[in-house]
């Protein structure tokens, strides 16, 4: 049976874990708040400039612009978006099965990973497939520079036809309790193509367009895909923030209820060593 020092060293133990994922859950909690508004200003952007692209796509002819070539995927980049820290419950966990997943299915191509987050970074180090890129610690201060920064890359491997298609796998935020894992195809850009609709298929806004269809491609194709690039981030971010808040009030919880099972086992142990020392000084008056 373990002494009372040895509880009450427990309990003190557990008691500060306890203080710490209270901090922690609070930190996260007040980080959440910013990236959430950050992810939920950056919606309407994208789906705005998809719908000017599809207009302007319905509205012209055929362009063959470099990210609306279409050619058999034999050469696969894919963008694994995971934390910089644990600590956040199944957050990382989910995003390397995802992509293990995806590698699983594409076993006939040709895959590589874009790892964007230390966690992802340090899983596939240890295991035989083949890395692109690496980026680490850019969620301390994300900003569109490094959305700007991967796009980039991206563009010119698929332009340049070293890669044949590009997927997202990420933690799109639902809410504080839900995160959902999403695969998406980011290029080629084939919803953009004329086939695919009408000029009846969008809002029905009649865009004016002042500069050639070629200018407009040039320069809105690139936008797009930084974009989704940059919200892609800022969901992993308050994904991430969501799920290690949560995980943070579970711990802080459980570690609250650890120590009342600690106290209850301290107060036992009182009451033995009470009780021993009365016995031992009735069996010592008896005997005298």
């Amino acid at each position: 049976m373990p002494s009372l020092i040895d509880m009450r060293r427990r309990i003190r133990s557990v008691r500060n874990t306890q203080q710490i994922t209270k901090a922690m859950k609070m930190v996260a909690a007040a980080k959440l708040r910013r990236a959430q508004e950050s992810a939920f200003n950056a919606r309407p952007y994208a789906g705005l400039i998809k719908e000017v692209l599809g207009s302007l796509a319905v509205r012209s002819a055929v362009q063959q612009h470099p990210l609306l070539a279409r050619r058999p995927q034999q050469r696969l980049l894919v963008l694994a978006l995971s934390g910089d820290r644990g600590l956040c419950g199944a957050f990382n966990t989910n995003i390397m099965r995802a992509t293990e997943r995806f590698l699983r299915e594409h076993r006939e191509q040709e895959v590589e990973l874009v790892l964007i987050g230390r966690k992802s970074r340090d899983y596939f180090r240890r295991r035989p497939v083949q890395v692109a890129r690496e980026y680490v610690n850019i969620f301390a201060k994300l900003n569109y520079l490094h959305a700007r920064e991967i796009a980039a890359e991206v563009i010119s491997s698929y332009s340049q036809e070293k890669i044949d298609g590009v997927f997202l796998i990420y933690n799109s935020f639902k809410s504080v309790l839900t995160q959902r894992v999403l695969v998406e195809q980011l290029l080629p850009l084939a919803d953009f193509q004329p086939a695919k609709g009408s000029a009846d298929s969008f809002s029905g806004v009649d865009y004016i367009y002042e500069q050639p269809p070629q200018e407009l491609y040039a320069s809105l194709l690139p936008k797009y895909v930084e974009v989704q690039i940059f919200g892609a981030l800022l969901e992993s971010a308050a994904s991430e923030h969501a799920a290690r808040m949560t995980a943070m009030e579970a711990a802080t919880s459980n570690a609250g209820d650890m120590i009342d099972g600690l106290t209850l086992k301290l107060n036992r142990i009182r009451q033995a060593t009470i009780t021993k020392e009365l016995i031992e000084v009735v069996s010592g008056a008896a005997s005298l």
